[in-house]
């Protein structure tokens, strides 16, 4: 007799409203399409070229699943690993696929908001807890990126410091106070200013009228430290699932099992608690959950109007396209001469320029935002005219690869971290800020599920709120006040 457990019968998959199906997710294949061209994905080393791990099948069971192979994801499995739990990760793609394995690649201290934010909800003692994590969050990847090339002998390209700019009097005065604030508020001492006249030796742009220039900050390859973090969760003992899309998911408050765990029989005979995991393909019963999905989580569920995963948490975050354009390789003179300090470099633009020199002496240049779910058709022309207001010296250099894809955005730019049930947490909301605070997250979430909250509550009592506008009306909303924000960029 065949005593392995089976699996219910599958969960009906209602098609969405333009008739597609919740595992064929249109932000999904959109943000995959957006990110084809990615240079990251063109220079990535040996990891990148790894088999894919198995998709889910069948049922399992572990202490704690993750949803999202992200920086949060993988940071989080890394901890929890190395305390002994049994972790599996459940990535609807590949490792480091998302904004993780795509982005800037600016390792910076602080939050895309501005610290008031948070000194105004949480007061000043927890405003400088949280400054201090987001530096902590910057000796993590240094530890993490020490670990990868011990047990891989793997790089990730990282280089020293991280320059802030600003392009009109009202953006300097803005830079000013954050610079003084982060010295006298938080002991960020090692901060340096620069006056216009003496930027020359840090970027050979006329655009900016001052700087700020953090040493501890830097830049870094984005795909290959998250692929460098995925190679170290394995070695763990860490489960990885890739391909592996989550359907519903279920939790039992009390203690005893809820009608879901008993439709899986044997599966779960004398188990009590925990949450129960659909994929397309298996079943997955943990302990605990992490939520870690971020831009993309809420493309899974199986209801097409508001039965995603985490419909609390969607209503929270709004995903934005960003895009970066890798120019042709410019020869070791020519990209030294445009940034001397080789530092990653952004203004405080409420719409930014970010950009840094790569490797292989290439300008990495970042800035356009969207908010509708496909590239803008003007991208490569409006990428070009960006580069060449800050490097006129650029003009007609040739791209070779421009991307993009989603992030998510809160409306006051403070991460959002908190849990849905007792023992179900999420993390979002990075707004660009992601690379190391993502990294940080993943390590409280690790710390809280030990057993030692206190760090992952200072963020989680930060309070949200929702987009206005629903779920149709949300994205023109946005649109309409990132368009007066930009005006009041060009006009102070």
């Amino acid at each position: 007799m065949n005593d392995r457990p089976s699996l219910p019968p599958a969960m009906p998959r209602p098609a969405t409203i333009d008739g597609s199906l919740p595992g064929d997710d249109p932000l999904l294949r959109i943000d995959e399409v957006l990110s084809a061209r990615s240079w990251y994905s063109a220079s990535t080393d040996r990891l990148g070229r790894r088999p894919p791990h198995a998709p889910l099948e069948g049922t399992a069971v572990c202490d704690v699943a993750i949803v999202g192979a992200g920086f949060a994801g993988l940071s989080a499995a890394i901890e929890l690993a190395m305390r002994g739990y049994r972790v599996r990760v459940l990535e609807a793609r590949r490792v480091g696929s998302g904004a993780s394995g795509r982005n800037g690649g600016q390792v910076l201290a602080g939050l895309a908001c501005d610290m008031g934010v948070i000194e105004r909800q949480l007061g000043a003692t927890r405003a400088r807890q949280v400054w201090d994590m987001t530096v902590e969050s910057i000796d993590l990847i240094s530890r993490r990126r020490a670990a990868i090339v011990a047990a891989t002998g793997e790089d990730c390209d990282w280089r020293p410091g991280a320059l802030s700019v600003a392009i009109r009097p009202h953006h300097l005065r803005g830079l000013r106070q954050s610079h003084a604030d982060a010295v006298e508020k938080y002991g960020h001492r090692r901060l340096s200013w620069i006056d216009g006249r003496d930027l020359a030796p840090w970027i050979a742009s006329e655009r900016y009228l001052a700087g700020s220039y953090d040493p501890s900050g830097g830049h870094l390859h984005p795909l290959r430290y998250a692929l460098g973090l995925g190679e170290l969760a394995a070695r763990l003992g860490v489960t990885f699932h890739e391909n592996t899309r989550v359907l519903a998911m279920e939790t039992a408050a009390s203690a005893e099992p809820s009608s879901a765990f008993d439709r899986t029989g044997v599966f779960l005979a004398g188990e009590r608690g925990g949450t129960l995991i659909r994929t397309e393909r298996g079943m997955l019963r943990a302990r605990h959950v992490l939520l870690a999905g971020n831009a993309t989580l809420n493309s899974f569920g199986l209801d097409p109007v508001r039965g995603r995963l985490a419909p609390k948490l969607a209503a929270r975050v709004m995903p934005v396209g960003t895009y970066i354009a890798a120019t042709e390789p410019l020869g070791r003179e020519r990209a030294e001469a445009l940034i001397p300090s080789d530092a990653a470099v952004c203004d405080n633009a409420f719409v930014l320029d970010y950009f840094r020199r790569s490797a292989d002496h290439r300008l990495l240049f970042g800035g356009r935002v969207s908010y509708a779910s496909h590239m803008p058709t003007d991208l490569p022309a409006s990428m070009r005219a960006r580069i060449e207001t800050v490097f006129p010296q650029l003009r007609g250099v040739a791209i070779d690869y421009l991307w993009g894809g989603f992030v998510d955005i809160t409306m006051n730019r403070a991460p959002d971290f908190g849990r849905l049930a007792r023992d179900v947490y999420y993390v979002q909301g990075f707004s660009g800020h992601g690379v190391a605070l993502a990294g940080l997250a993943g390590q409280l979430v690790a710390e809280a599920i030990a057993g030692t909250a206190e760090r992952f509550d200072v963020f989680a009592a930060l309070r949200h709120r929702g987009f206005p506008g629903g779920a149709l009306l949300r994205a023109p909303a946005l649109a309409l006040g990132m368009a007066w924000y930009r005006l009041r960029d060009r006009l102070g």
